[in-house]
């Protein structure tokens, strides 16, 4: 793959997020990054734009047998997304997906709990968020998020990933006022293949960044 197809790290596309947001003279009040992958670029993104950074917390659904494959995703509210062509195709079926969704509900409250610690959730009352991730493939943890910030009072919502197939970065623009995704390849396998580093983020590093101590 082409150099000019990859970012060397998240920070880097952070970086470049903040300087796309600045570009476009996006008065932006506060990121959004959906842990844990997000958190480095949130913070690059914060940083570049001087603005608040916080979370917001989706948990994907797996199907039956097979955790890795996304059949929707529910956010910290339980606020959810159903991925319907992907679940017919695993033989899901409704009671298994409502059981589902109240545990990775559950797990994304806990998760977002465990982040904050004391702080209480962000009042986004008539604000511009940005929400912020390393990718999207399916896009299902980021249409769980946009779904939840929709019943906020934000004012505007926009979405910033670095890079994410054609296709899903289309479809969640009905969920977001803006989209802004710097790389859309038709050749897309993952969101892993165009960094040269896209090394796991664990809990403590995440948090860090939420802290603003990286």
């Amino acid at each position: 793959m082409p150099d000019s197809l990859r970012f060397k790290d998240r920070t880097e596309a952070g970086t470049q997020l903040g300087e796309a947001l600045r570009e476009r003279e996006v008065d932006v009040d506060m990121v959004l990054a959906i842990p844990r992958g997000g958190l480095p670029l949130g913070r690059a993104v914060a940083d570049v734009l001087d603005v608040p950074l916080d979370i917001v917390v989706a948990s994907k659904i797996g199907a039956p047998g097979n955790p890795e494959l996304a059949i929707g995703a529910v956010a910290s509210d339980g606020s959810v997304w159903r991925n319907d062509e992907a679940f017919r195709g695993t033989g899901a079926n409704e009671e298994y997906f409502e059981q589902e969704r109240e545990r990775e509900a559950e797990n994304a409250r806990q998760k977002a709990n465990r982040y904050r610690g004391e702080r209480s959730e962000p009042d986004l009352t008539g604000k511009t968020v940005v929400v912020v991730d390393d990718g999207v493939a399916t896009g299902s943890t980021a249409r769980a998020c946009l779904q939840m910030l929709r019943e906020t009072d934000a004012e505007r919502i926009v979405l910033v990933v670095p890079v994410g197939p054609p296709d899903t970065v289309h479809k969640l623009q009905e969920l977001a006022d803006e989209v802004i995704c710097l790389k859309t390849p038709s050749s897309f396998m993952g969101v892993g293949q165009f960094y040269e580093r896209f090394d796991q983020v664990s809990d403590e590093e995440a948090m860090e960044y939420l802290a603003g101590e990286q």
